[in-house]
């Protein structure tokens, strides 16, 4: 998406000028660890997954997963709620120019194996097709590999080999730059804490939707947990209960970037999403038709 850059805006955002309290908020708060809330919810995936079973019917390899389908549900719920595409950096409040999801992917699920940093930017003409095709193919390729073979990954461990002392001078000269908004592209690009959403699919190892924190480096608010789907008694619009298919989600916010009123409704469309998965099937670009009231 190419946006005419006005005076304040960064390469990779467009400086918002918000209300009082959440600009003095910045000053008082710089610190984006110190603004974190925490969102904690279970969602009903029984719809998603009696979907998901049609969609892989005769599927050998390349199957539709869970996974998958948050990644297109945080897309789209970014999409249709831009306040959750917002940053702040250098006591500023800035509004990407794309939405970006990122995630850790390990090589082999041994103990020791090395972990990769997966970057994607979908297009508004998306699906859950074109993104399931894009993270399957990028971790196949990725997977090919026992170590790292360029990108983000490799550029770590080139900064990993520096002495200490000129490590340390190294990351105090990039957070600088990070801070006014010129790191340049190559430091930032398939970078995960320059990233919309970080995701942690906890449940592809059997682990449950942990509470983790965000990092002051980069511009990345929002990280996301997905747990293990399990069984849960629910209690029904009809008022009856009934045993689903649930999965536990954690969030951890900057909430200098929005309000509470502002991020639980962007969780309730996420939770609508999954109860109507025939959405995922629309382009990133088309409203979820959700009613807010």
């Amino acid at each position: 998406m190419t946006q005419k850059k006005n005076r304040g805006d960064r390469r990779d955002g467009k400086w918002v000028k918000a209300p009082g309290l959440q600009t003095v908020m910045t000053a008082l708060f710089p610190k984006r660890t110190d603004c974190e809330v925490y969102l904690h919810d279970t969602i009903d995936v029984t719809e998603l997954l009696k979907y998901m079973e049609k969609k892989n019917e005769g599927k050998t390899e390349g199957k539709l997963t869970v996974f998958h389908c948050a990644i297109t549900a945080l897309a789209r719920m970014v999409r249709e709620r831009p306040m959750m595409n917002r940053f702040i950096q250098g006591y500023r409040i800035y509004e990407r120019n794309e939405i970006s999801l990122s995630f850790v992917a390990k090589r082999r699920f041994t103990d020791g194996t090395e972990e990769s940093l997966m970057f994607m930017v979908p297009k508004d003409t998306d699906t859950v097709n074109e993104i399931s095709a894009k993270i399957i193919g990028d971790v196949t390729e990725m997977r090919k590999s026992e170590h790292s073979t360029g990108g983000i990954d490799e550029l770590l461990d080139k900064f990993a080999a520096l002495p200490r002392p000129l490590l340390a001078a190294s990351v105090r000269f990039i957070r600088y730059m990070d801070f006014w908004g010129v790191n340049p592209k190559f430091l930032t690009d398939g970078d995960p804490n320059y990233s919309t959403i970080l995701v942690a699919n906890l449940g592809s190892i059997k682990g449950p939707a942990v509470y983790h924190h965000l990092n002051n480096y980069g511009t990345n608010s929002i990280m996301v947990t997905l747990g293990t789907i399990h069984k849960e008694e629910i209690l029904m619009d009809d008022g009856h209960k009934e045993i689903r298919d649930v999965i536990d989600i954690g969030a951890t916010l900057d909430e200098r970037i929005g309000d509470g009123f502002y991020f639980v409704r962007s969780l309730k469309l996420i939770k609508y999403i999954f109860a109507h998965p025939e959405l995922l099937e629309k382009p990133l670009c088309e409203p979820s038709g959700y009613d807010y009231r």
